[in-house]
């Protein structure tokens, strides 16, 4: 069988899968050294994907929204011809990709019906996305040794992001003292795995009384509800919208503790190293796609009966005992 020269990996999701996938990026890598890797995945993460150490290039137009940009896309991976295909996303889409490369496709490790290099565990859907993509990379042959029993993948490692250049405002980093990072979004479609703005008020107030400095992250488009926070909770620095992907881990890296919801950001702040408290509802599930590293998760099924209580304690334990 010949060395592969052309691979594509295919990473579509949301920033917090993204992450995830970092060490499973980091494998394929490693696995082949002078193959030219591309990563095919969506525009807010191709500057992320560019700047890591994992791909010579990156392509933004995985998940095209027209029938002309499906055929665009579908042409160019025909004329591509590469030697070996890594699909960690795994769902219908792609399997349609895959299946509109035939009769002649790559070599494709995934769950694509037909592929050549299935990933065969029949739990693959019950496991966390670290252990999951460990296992479908076992399956194909490059990580003999994978972690895949529960709970075994080490989180990703941001070396690589904690030495770029962070956008970050100076205050975030010349703040004294003990640092408590609140996340409070999440994806815009997805409410219910909101914690209520009012309760981050009162964390922030009831952190501030305990010493804490408080930082507020998020993107762009959470800056009205970074503000009612702000409004409720005086005192506190509001990041919301004012920093990139290497100065959240950058603030993470510092950090005595942070606290959020189930998304993107909380992902870079656990693998920089910050202790973290994890608020989860019933619209996602904790065991299949929690941060890794020194992490406690606080479930609930809907997240307006969570206490500020509740949160408070959990930070208290995580800050006074963080490994």
């Amino acid at each position: 069988m010949k060395v592969p020269r052309e691979i594509l990996v295919i990473k579509l999701s949301a920033l917090g899968d993204m992450v995830l996938a970092f060490p499973a990026f980091a494998r394929i890598r490693a696995a082949h050294p002078d193959a030219r890797i591309t990563l095919l995945t969506t525009p807010p993460y191709a500057s992320l994907a560019a700047a890591s150490p994992f791909f010579d290039a990156v392509e933004s137009d995985g998940r095209p929204m027209s029938l002309t940009g499906s055929l665009a896309l579908i042409g160019r991976l025909r004329r591509r011809r590469h030697d070996l295909v890594y699909d960690l996303q795994g769902n219908d889409r792609t399997n349609l990709l895959f299946q509109s490369l035939r009769p002649f496709p790559p070599r494709w490790s995934g769950v694509a019906v037909g592929c050549a290099l299935p990933h065969r565990d029949p739990d693959r859907m019950t496991r966390h996305s670290l252990e999951r993509h460990a296992g479908q990379l076992r399956d194909a042959g490059i990580w003999h040794d994978a972690p895949v029993a529960e709970g075994t993948a080490p989180p990703p490692d941001l070396g690589w992001l904690l030495r770029l250049i962070p956008r970050v405002p100076p205050e975030a980093l010349t703040a004294t003292g003990r640092t408590a990072v609140l996340v409070p979004g999440a994806a815009p479609g997805r409410p219910a795995k909101r914690w209520p703005a009012q309760a981050y008020a009162d964390l922030a107030r009831r952190l501030r009384g305990e010493g804490f400095t408080v930082q507020l992250i998020g993107g762009a488009a959470e800056s009205d509800l970074g503000q009612a926070i702000a409004t409720k909770a005086a005192g506190l620095i509001n990041l919301i919208g004012r920093t990139d992907f290497a100065g959240v881990a950058t603030i993470g890296a510092r950090a005595a503790v942070a606290v959020g919801n189930d998304t993107g950001p909380m992902h870079l702040l656990a693998a920089a190293g910050a202790p973290t408290v994890s608020l989860f509802s019933a619209d996602s599930d904790p065991a299949l796609c929690a941060p890794r590293g020194r992490v406690t998760v606080l479930r609930e099924a809907n997240l307006a009966d969570l206490s500020a209580d509740r949160v408070l304690a959990a930070v208290r334990a995580r800050t006074e005992h963080p490994a």
